[in-house]
């Protein structure tokens, strides 16, 4: 990654190879409604026990999966004449150790039952490892918290921030962001935020969209990818309007003000953090509320210098 991102996948080229399932309910507001549809993750429980050496329908969803999340990059391996094919191989199976890695689970190389309980779960869009790469020589890692290749952030005379939200943003959500902001500022002990007198201004600005939305990175539906942010200083932040939202722990719905705290992350700098109990964790659980971790506060010190 350079200064700046263009988007926040990293991967426009598998967007084109491979469709992962979409199911979305277009409901009238998009935020609390409580209709069930199937997650656009649930068809690699189809793929389980899946290894090196098969051929099974659908294993080219799960090679867009991982590439979609920075574990594989067939682009440049001149080695794969056909990424769309249903084989299981080598690179795949590789892509599968690296994504065990990093969620702690025995490195395998089989689509085993944990990795897919793992996978299915809802989850931020950023990529993982934005390489595409099975080793992080790219990624500077101090403890579990990791930066963007390149080490995006906000210039120094960039210490106070605005933000605005887009005109369809609810405004029962918005206290809840503020004081997420108010607490990335007092972790930081670097940063202060303010609301901005437009949304045109603002150097962060935030709102719901869903499907395809404008920024190469389209929302997939219900239950997969909730919400997505971009590097310093791009300053887009977008909740997934077909998940269910709420404020606090209210079970199948998502906390407003948790997602915020991860999205904020990304945008001042943190790449997806190892430490399950951290806000840069890269899945959610529906009823669950999260706050900022010690390797969170680490890893925002660490970047701009504290």
């Amino acid at each position: 990654m350079a200064s700046k991102l263009s988007f926040p996948f990293l991967c426009i080229f598998f967007f084109s190879l491979f469709a992962i399932p979409v199911f979305s309910h277009l409901h009238p507001n998009g935020l609390l409604d409580n209709n069930t549809s199937q997650s656009p993750f649930e068809f690699l429980k189809n793929m389980q026990g899946c290894h090196k050496g098969d051929k099974v329908k659908g294993i080219h969803d799960l090679k867009f999966y991982l590439s979609h999340f920075g574990y594989l990059n067939y682009q440049s391996n001149p080695n794969v004449t056909n990424p769309k094919e249903d084989n299981f191989d080598d690179e795949l199976e590789e892509a599968i150790k690296s994504y065990q890695v990093f969620y702690h689970l025995n490195a395998t190389g089989t689509l085993d039952a944990p990795t897919v309980s793992k996978m299915v779960k809802p989850r931020c869009g950023f990529p993982d490892k934005e390489t595409h790469q099975h080793s992080d020589k790219t990624l500077h890692t101090v403890s579990h918290y990791q930066f963007f290749s390149g080490r995006p952030k906000w210039p120094k005379d960039k210490r106070h921030l605005t933000f605005a939200f887009g005109s369809r943003f609810p405004t029962r959500f918005m206290p809840h962001v503020v004081r997420a902001f108010s607490k990335w500022a007092t972790a930081s002990q670097y940063f202060t935020f303010s609301r901005a007198i437009t949304y045109q201004s603002a150097d962060i600005k935030i709102s719901f969209a869903r499907g395809s939305h404008g920024d190469g990175s389209p929302f997939d539906g219900r239950g997969g990818v909730l919400a997505h942010a971009f590097a310093p200083t791009d300053g887009r932040f977008h909740y997934d309007a077909d998940e269910s939202w709420v404020i606090g722990a209210v079970p199948n719905a998502y906390d407003i003000e948790t997602l915020a705290l991860h999205e904020i992350g990304h945008l001042l700098g943190l790449a997806h953090s190892e430490v399950e109990n951290a806000i840069m964790w890269p899945t959610f659980t529906s009823g669950v509320t999260k706050g900022l971790n010690f390797d969170d506060v680490q890893g925002i010190r660490a970047l701009y210098g504290n």
